[in-house]
């Protein structure tokens, strides 16, 4: 028999049931509890952009996992093309990453047909970080990069929002190590064959300590004709 003030002894309520209005607030995330957050595919990973004379490289390794502890998947394109001259990366929960690019390329797209013309990298890079703030998108953090009439870009993009520019950035969680590669051999100026052995040999290094990173890498080449987006081993790249 149940003991009297057992959970099991009473009703049901209609706050378990029923959600708060006023939940959940912009920016928020929805509660997870710890076996959750283990059973979701994360990409780890490490991402590099870097702006170069013809435009931009975009670089990232192929690995996901769970938990962070076991390789999910061995072949994981984590750069898409969200625009007809520019790029973005998944960083973070595959899904959420995935969500995010899908509402980014509608927005362009949308943008296009109603006026007619791309949409600007500046205007792009603020959608991005204003769907980061209030969007579900559950920790993400992304690099963009691409080309316009003002010349070529690199964004990150923090989990919170946050938009910096720069010549070159590294994100996730082989960043430490991949920066260091990339700070020794990034050169103002380089063409884009010249970027992609430096971002290859970034996330070598970063897949030699880091766990979430590794199996290879995807490099996206951004020029004002456009996004080519391949596979390598990194046999292939670095010399």
């Amino acid at each position: 028999m149940n003991e009297p003030n057992s959970p099991l002894s009473q009703p049901p309520t209609a706050d378990r049931f029923q959600t708060d209005p006023y939940e959940p607030e912009v920016g928020s995330l929805p509660d997870r509890s710890g076996q959750d957050t283990e059973k979701v595919n994360k990409t780890g990973t490490t991402t590099i952009g870097i702006t170069t004379s013809e435009g931009v490289v975009i670089a990232t390794d192929m690995r996901a996992s769970l938990g962070g502890r076991f390789v999910s998947n061995k072949n994981v394109q984590k750069v898409e093309q969200i625009h007809p001259n520019a790029a973005l990366t998944l960083v973070g929960s595959v899904g959420g990453a995935q969500s995010f690019i899908r509402s980014l390329r509608a927005e362009v797209n949308l943008y296009e047909a109603r006026r007619g013309e791309d949409m600007s990298m500046q205007a792009l890079s603020t959608l991005a970080g204003n769907f980061a703030r209030g969007g579900p998108f559950f920790a993400i953090n992304p690099i963009l990069g691409g080309v316009d009439d003002d010349g070529h870009h690199v964004y990150s993009i923090d989990p919170a929002g946050g938009v910096m520019q720069d010549d070159y950035t590294v994100t996730g969680s082989g960043l430490t190590v991949a920066y260091g590669t990339l700070e020794d051999r990034y050169e103002d100026d380089m063409s884009n064959e010249e970027a992609k052995e430096v971002a290859a040999a970034a996330i070598n290094a970063a897949a030699e300590r880091d766990t979430g990173s590794g199996n290879g890498i995807y490099l996206a080449d951004v020029t004002s004709e456009g996004v080519d987006i391949n596979g390598y081993d990194f046999d292939e790249l670095l010399q």
